[in-house]
């Protein structure tokens, strides 16, 4: 037997993008036991820039006559115990008249992080995995580290950003986008 035939066989493949394979008749076995399971999603919130910056929802303009465009994205959506928070920006003008540093924006974005997961029955102490895309890490990353510290209970969340320009963040003043999964007890 040659040594893909043994890999398969044992139902791991992890070839090129390959998940583990498992043969087709035991996969409807097992969904046969234990039922077929569908994710159910639940809008938590429908912003998170404390705005009207994406609504999710139509709504009726003054006159009455024509809804509003649906927005194109959820603040926070719960699916099972999981909470899934969208990119929450480090400045929003109706908040904070001037942008700040990157310092100011970190510490904005988590307390903005932080209203949302408690709203939605978490905690900071509840966040699994945190993402960022940070404006010009090689000049921004130690600041927002210091700022970072203190946000999150030990053990501390897995956390990974990505870099980027300033010119790339979507609006001018914006240094930092922030999101993450939590869960509920």
């Amino acid at each position: 037997m040659d040594r893909r035939k043994v890999l398969k066989s044992l139902s791991l493949l992890p070839l090129a993008g390959a998940a583990a394979a498992i043969p087709s008749e035991v996969n409807a076995q097992n969904k046969k036991q234990k039922g077929q399971w569908t994710p159910k999603k639940e809008v938590i919130r429908r912003s998170n820039s404390g705005g009207n910056t994406n609504p999710t929802v139509s709504t009726p303009v003054a006159n009455g006559t024509k809804p509003a465009p649906a927005g194109v994205l959820s603040g926070c959506i719960r699916s099972g115990h999981l909470l899934f928070l969208s990119g929450i920006g480090g400045w929003y003008a109706e908040r904070r008249k001037e942008p700040g540093d990157i310092q100011v924006q970190i510490r904005s974005a988590l307390d903005t992080m932080k209203e949302v997961l408690e709203g939605a029955g978490s905690s900071m102490a509840n966040v699994l995995k945190v993402h960022m895309t940070v404006a010009e890490p090689n000049k921004n990353i130690a600041a927002l580290n210091e700022a970072y510290r203190g946000y999150f209970p030990d053990p501390a969340p897995v956390r990974s950003y990505t870099g980027c320009g300033t010119d790339l963040m979507g609006r001018d003043g914006i240094l930092l986008q922030i999101d993450c999964i939590a869960y509920v007890d």
